[in-house]
């Protein structure tokens, strides 16, 4: 895509002017978001039904927790979760009381109009026929109001599903910022998208560029990192020789999140991309994993006690190497406008 036709897609490289360049005085801060969802079985197909909404108890703990820290977390809910009203009224209480921020978490399988067949490709919202997709994240965002009195701002795809309408389509909502580009994966072999070589720092997307992305952070770790993306990818292709290199601490991609990865190992990742120049650490982890049982990764109250320790051993990192928390209003305020991005291209 040339510059003179690129329209903001959230599936391409962007432009050179379109990374932000944040306020300064900000330094270098991080993040977290909540994927809100429903319980369900990891290993089973898709279906719109055999889920609950019973991890109530295991977010308010979470909440506690990371409000004590001094960490506003942006809860990207989907549609069955802000569809409870236990859940709805807890999180509502957190909105009022300025300790967390609301954003939308589209699941296809589970969200109205239900139109679509339910199977792996459709369970990427942005791989949808785009009337499809827009009648998916109006119904969600269209709940979100009536449940918190505001249309939300920020929002995370479920599965990272994004595709090449959806940044025009966010726009169209209303949304200013969107954290579904998984920076150095690629799931186009699951029938998903492709985000190999897009940027780890915030940049503008859709066609007025009104649309800040906040990639989700992850970093390469190891003797070789130097190589980066690309020497990971050969690797992948060769057998085992990436699962060789890792064990051997040579060369690791590590995301930033307390699934499936230890805290050395998350250490090391923000160190990294710290030394990057990555202004924004993004981290994210799945809700039910607050309670055990709906996840791989707390599956009883050992793991749920090595989950808490975990962020009490990240945390304490991150304020020795001075980064601090940032809110989503902090972060959009550091941002000056790119809305003529569009007409300058």
């Amino acid at each position: 895509m040339t510059a003179s036709h690129h329209d903001g897609n959230l599936l391409e490289q962007p432009l050179d002017r379109d990374m932000i360049v944040l306020d300064p005085s900000l330094g270098t801060r991080f993040m977290l978001f909540v994927d809100t969802e429903e319980e369900f079985d990891w290993n089973a197909p898709f279906s719109r039904t055999g889920h609950g909404v019973t991890a109530i108890d295991g977010l308010a703990r979470g909440q506690a927790f990371f409000a004590a820290a001094g960490v506003k977390p942006v809860y990207v809910t989907d549609y069955p979760v802000v569809d409870n009203d236990a859940a709805a009224a807890l999180m509502g209480q957190w909105v009022t009381d300025g300790a967390a921020d609301i954003g939308a978490h589209l699941h296809p399988w589970v969200n109205p109009p239900h139109v679509e067949d339910v199977n792996a490709p459709n369970s990427y919202a942005g791989f949808l026929p785009e009337t499809i997709e827009r009648a998916k994240l109006e119904a969600l965002c269209r709940r979100i109001e009536q449940r918190f009195g505001r249309r939300p701002i920020a929002y995370r795809a479920g599965r990272y599903g994004v595709g090449p309408n959806s940044a025009r389509l966010l726009e169209a909502a209303g949304f200013r910022l969107d954290s579904s580009v998984r920076s150095r994966f690629d799931y186009s072999a699951q029938h998903g998208p492709d985000f190999s070589g897009l940027p780890q720092n915030p940049y503008w997307a859709g066609p007025t560029r009104a649309l800040m992305e906040l990639p989700l952070s992850t970093a390469f770790t190891g003797l070789l990192r130097g190589g980066g993306e690309r020497l990971y990818r050969a690797a992948q292709g060769m057998g085992p020789l990436a699962g060789a290199l890792a064990r051997a601490r040579m060369l690791s991609r590590v995301p930033l999140t307390p699934e499936g990865i230890s805290a050395p190992e998350a250490i090391a990742a923000i160190d990294a991309l710290i030394e990057e120049g990555v202004r924004v650490l993004n981290f994210s982890f799945h809700s039910p994993t607050l309670e055990p049982g709906h996840t791989p990764y707390v599956r009883c109250e050992a793991d749920r006690i090595a989950f808490y320790a975990w962020w009490d051993t990240v945390l304490n990192h991150l304020a020795k190497r001075g980064v601090a928390p940032v809110s989503l209003d902090q972060l959009l305020a550091a941002a000056p406008v790119r809305g003529e991005a569009c007409k300058a291209a």
